[in-house]
């Protein structure tokens, strides 16, 4: 990633003698190789520009997309709350771009991926492996969630998809018992009725959040708000697999 003295920022992929061309100046492929990350560079009108490897954060936000991405203060949430870790067996639903794919395989996890349309599925992949390699575990298979779960005994079950309330049937036969099902929706009214199809099936400990982030302007003494803040993106919903006695009551 190419920084500019006014902090844009250009993501490239580095070609032995490609070229990057900016209005500030062109920058040869070859001068960035073997840079230490960190290091300034000067284009050919001698504009410097920072050079550094890219977060995910950053790709994220700067990737090829086929569909809308779940923004990066969601995908750090999604982690915790659903809790994924090496190891654990995901089965992720309404793949996009592959933003959250690459989220949950840099956290460890064996993703088998359900999406229906294949250009999405396209996209995805080459996201995931140009920025984690091909040799993750990644399975993306084309077809329809709503039609059932063939995975079993599955650690986690998180969905990016408009009607996620048709799945949880499903979810609730895939996961095993304490596992846990997580859901992204933009709206409160879709979030309902997820949670309301929670209620009829063998899930506990539901829970609703709204991540809102807001950064600072910090510059001597003037010490502030930024006036432009990320707000409202999406609503988390979870719950937990439970084996739950006809007499339970845990909602």
């Amino acid at each position: 990633m190419l920084i500019d003295a006014k902090e844009r920022q250009y993501l490239i992929t580095l070609k032995a003698g490609g070229e990057f061309h900016t209005h500030a100046g062109i920058v040869a492929h070859d001068d960035v190789i073997g840079l230490d990350e960190g290091s300034f560079l000067n284009g050919s009108t001698d504009r410097q520009f920072l050079v550094l490897r890219p977060s995910l954060s950053d790709v994220v936000v700067k990737m090829p997309r086929g569909a809308q991405v779940i923004y990066p203060k969601d995908l750090g949430a999604i982690l915790l709350q659903a809790d994924v870790g090496p190891g654990m067996r995901v089965l992720e639903a309404g793949v996009g771009s592959g933003a959250l794919s690459m989220t949950l395989l840099r956290a460890g996890a064996l993703i088998t991926a359900y999406e229906i349309r294949e250009d999405f599925a396209e996209t995805a992949k080459k996201n995931v492996t140009a920025f984690l390699g091909s040799d993750v575990a990644y399975d993306v298979k084309i077809r329809d969630v709503t039609e059932g779960i063939d995975e079993t005994d599955l650690d986690r079950v998180i969905l990016d998809m408009p009607e996620p309330w048709n799945v949880v049937a499903h979810a609730e036969k895939a996961l095993r018992p304490g596992g846990i099902f997580l859901t992204y929706l933009p709206t409160i009214n879709q979030t309902q009725l997820v949670r309301e199809k929670l209620r009829q099936h063998a899930f506990g400990l539901e829970e609703t959040v709204e991540i809102l982030r807001r950064t600072w302007h910090v510059d001597g003494r003037s010490v502030r708000p930024d006036h432009r803040m990320v707000a409202h993106t999406g609503f988390l919903t979870s719950a937990r697999r439970v084996v739950r006695p006809s007499n339970a009551t845990l909602n």
